[in-house]
């Protein structure tokens, strides 16, 4: 066995000899990029260890104790979360407290503790729960006999002492690919209270599911693992969050959970094996609920964790809470939603129908597979504007050590505009085009028979002493993204038989989606050419849906019946697919 600690954590555990440093991050629970899911592909793990220096965390095997210092990136999630209002809803949650007083008992009235609690909730018809009785008599001398009583439609979940009606609160998560974020929510006003995320730490595996779906078919343990990493992310959210409200975690007695279809599957421990090959197969489809116990999620031990329904293989609850905040359903006309992401969700409604789709855009939105990329923390470039040179939005204001999605559109878009990229997304090496160019922008072309980039940032500018660039491969992974999230829209179009000219608006969601410039986005073919002002960003919509089915039945309700009514298209059974989406790759 080898001690490994790692800086600037502090964090030492003891692995066997041959294992990788990403294994042995894995097992201390702490977080290293790794997008490619360890095949040593995307160059993301580097690590620095005294005796060798700079190596990739999954390709250096381990034969000695190590000390590991870490690049620690701080994630600008504060800019990524989405705070909107809720649209107008009647807050009824399924939660509701009721303070009553409990006859005592006496010899003339021997009656059982849960018969005279049930009396004094008006003999409803509530099922024994062991849990609560098992603490019951106690409760009800510490409170003499004056409690309140928290139920879920009509299962007792706890017996609080005294009067605690205004304290009531519930847990709303969206489980992304790439970030997981919750919302701790008051279920008597419905306001927000405090939010939190963290970066899904299943991405050690992979960055997109498809790598996920692998390691966890490979063994049942290595599904509980990403199951268990993925608990254990959230537990540290919720712990965050119920210290900055100053509430208890027992206090939280729902949560409703969203997320694509591979990670609803994993949160819950379900084999997603057959989601990964056609005809990509999810084990189930309904909404879910459990006991909070049961997975191991800190709040109220038998409170219920609910997850909104999935729609298909690679349209999930995430999509359906897009339908449900942004009530696509009920708006005039024809509009369009597209969820940017790893995997791009896509919704048309309209003409009496709602159809979706989901296109398999890959990770170069979120800055992964990306030469220069990185996630939205300090230090990315997130804007980029070609005049006389080159001028860079940066997060944090910091030195540049990368680039982002939304910085990645950017520069393509920029660059597109000056000419130094051709419509077919090819680097010119044209010569009356470079004469055209500033010096200061020509420059920064380097074109030879060894590679092809763009330099954004010199590297006595950078944060890594590093060039950081735009290579011809990068160009390339953009346009594949943008290419399938065009060709989705354009079949879901062709199913409703109508044009793209129709629609009456674009709805943008996702945090991505709210820092991407509209106009590049559609000068680069990644949304349809249309007015900017029907283009709208509703920051995270599907988290917005996770928090309106939280604070409403009939709102949860209707998210199922949202869901049963959607008609999914499978692109890949699409004989077009493949036409349309070389079409779509042009810039």
């Amino acid at each position: 066995m080898a001690k490994v600690t790692f800086l600037p954590f502090r964090k030492s555990v003891e692995v066997p000899m041959g294992s990788t440093i990403l294994q042995a991050a894995v097992a201390a629970g702490v977080q290293i990029q790794s997008t490619c899911g360890g095949r040593g592909t995307c160059g993301k793990c580097k690590v620095q260890i005294s005796s060798d220096g700079w190596v990739l965390a999954c390709q250096h095997m381990i034969e000695q104790d190590l000390t590991v210092e870490l690049n620690v990136q701080k994630d600008a999630f504060e800019r990524k979360l989405s705070l909107n209002h809720l649209k107008d809803i009647m807050i009824a949650p399924s939660i509701r407290k009721y303070h009553v007083q409990v006859e005592k008992p006496s010899a003339k009235n021997q009656t059982p503790d849960w018969e005279r609690l049930l009396a004094a909730l008006s003999n409803r018809t509530i099922p024994f729960n062991r849990r609560v009785a098992a603490n019951l008599p106690e409760t009800l001398q510490k409170a003499q006999f004056r409690v309140t009583a928290v139920l879920d439609e009509n299962f007792l979940l706890a017996v609080e002492e005294g009067e605690t009606l205004e304290r009531s609160y519930g847990l709303s998560v969206d489980i992304g690919t790439t970030t997981v974020a919750a919302y701790l929510m008051d279920l008597n006003n419905g306001t927000v209270l405090t939010s939190g995320a963290i970066t899904n730490p299943q991405h050690v595996f992979g960055a997109d599911v498809i790598s996920r779906i692998t390691y966890a078919s490979e063994d049942s343990d290595k599904r509980r693992q990403l199951q268990v990493k993925l608990i254990n992310a959230l537990n540290e959210i919720i712990a965050q969050l119920c210290e900055a409200a100053g509430i208890d975690h027992q206090e939280i007695y729902q949560a409703v959970v969203v997320g694509n279809t591979t990670m609803s599957h994993l949160f819950l421990g379900i084999d997603p094996t057959y989601l990964a090959t056609a005809p990509f197969i999810p084990v189930f489809r309904q909404a879910v609920e459990v006991e909070a116990k049961e997975l191991g999620l800190r709040i109220l031990e038998s409170g219920k964790v609910v997850v909104l329904p999935n729609i298909a293989g690679y349209v999930g609850s995430d999509t359906v809470g897009v339908m449900l905040s942004t009530g696509i359903d009920r708006l005039p006309g024809l509009s369009l939603a597209i969820d940017i992401g790893t995997n791009g969700e896509i919704i048309l409604a309209g003409n009496k129908q709602i159809l979706t789709c989901s296109a398999a855009a890959g990770p170069a939105f979120e800055g992964a597979e990306i030469n220069c990329g990185m996630r939205a923390a300090e230090g990315a470039i997130e804007g980029v504007l070609i005049g006389d040179d080159v001028e860079l939005a940066v997060i944090g204001g910091s030195k540049p050590r990368g680039i982002c999605g939304s910085g990645l559109i950017d520069a393509i878009a920029q660059l597109r505009k000056s000419g130094i990229i051709e419509a077919s997304g090819r680097l010119t090496s044209k010569a009356d085009q470079l004469e055209k160019l500033p010096p200061a922008v020509r420059e920064r072309l380097r074109n030879d028979d060894q590679k092809s980039e763009f330099i954004l940032v010199w590297s006595k500018d950078s944060a890594t002493g590093e060039d950081v660039v735009l290579t011809q491969k990068d160009i390339r992974k953009l346009q594949l993204a943008k290419g399938a999230i065009m060709a989705g829209i354009q079949l879901l179009l062709q199913e409703m038989k109508v044009s793209a000219e129709a629609i009456d608006r674009v709805l943008i969601a996702g945090a991505f989606g709210h820092y991407i410039k509209k106009e590049n986005a559609v000068s680069i073919g990644l949304l349809p050419s249309l007015p900017l002002d029907k283009i709208t960003t509703v920051g995270n919509a599907a988290g917005d849906g996770a928090k309106i089915a939280l604070l409403s039945k009939e709102e949860r309700t209707r998210a199922e019946a949202l869901a049963g009514r959607t008609v999914h298209i499978e692109l890949s059974a699409r004989r077009d697919f493949q036409t349309v989406f070389m079409k779509a790759l042009s810039l």
